[in-house]
């Protein structure tokens, strides 16, 4: 197993701004439940190597850099500079969260990667009423994803006003919010997939669902 030298106890939650800046909490990247190579030949080892030791470190590095000049320019009254920070922790905040929920939203095939779940669970029948099928659901997230201009993300969501399954896309390092509670994350930034797939990018995308860990969304719309 992978492990990070610090943890962090935080939840994964879009209320990011008001509870890490009210507590001055740094963050460290999470522990792997695998290691990486496990994924593969779906997505190769030196990806997740890449992507969880340099791309996610650098969204934890920029957070923590940010929320300490955050909470030195408010003590200081600096307005300004208040405002001016405001836009890095949104998006190394967002990079932190979201990275996060694609980690756990992975899994090797000898834990249950690409299994979906129980047709007799809740989220399931959900998405059987509403798609037809999880292969329609699947369709659906992946013209999201290729529908994506430059870097962003792709999520399955539960609507927690009607308990429906809908997918959305949000740009650069945006994360869902408010009634939305994320149950699938996929990074379609180019560091995802590239040096595998190069740029055909929906092979990446086709190739994801294989690793995709269905019983963490499952606990999710449980939630």
């Amino acid at each position: 197993m992978l492990r990070s030298s610090l943890r962090t106890s935080l939840p994964i939650s879009r209320k990011l701004a008001s509870s890490l800046v009210a507590t001055r909490t740094k963050v460290s990247l999470p522990d792997l439940r695998w290691d990486f190579h496990e994924l593969e030949p779906f997505i190769s080892g030196k990806i997740n190597e890449i992507h969880y030791s340099k791309h996610h470190q650098t969204y934890v590095n920029g957070y923590n850099a940010a929320i300490e000049q955050f909470s030195e320019a408010k003590e200081t009254n600096n307005t300004p500079k208040v405002i001016e920070l405001q836009q890095a922790l949104r998006f190394h905040g967002g990079g932190y969260v979201n990275h996060n929920l694609f980690w756990e939203n992975l899994a090797p095939p000898k834990q249950g990667g690409g299994e979906l779940p129980s047709e007799s669970s809740d989220f399931s029948k959900k998405v059987i009423e509403e798609y037809g099928s999880f292969d329609s659901l699947i369709s659906l997230t992946n013209s999201k994803l290729a529908a994506i201009q430059g870097s962003g993300w792709a999520f399955i969501v539960k609507n927690k006003e009607n308990g429906s399954v809908e997918v959305v896309q949000r740009p650069n390092q945006d994360t869902v919010s408010g009634n939305l509670v994320p149950l699938v994350a996929i990074d379609a930034w180019e560091h995802a997939y590239y040096l595998q797939y190069q740029n055909v990018k929906a092979d990446y995308f086709k190739a994801i669902w294989n690793v995709i860990n269905w019983k963490e969304a499952e606990k999710r719309f449980a939630k």
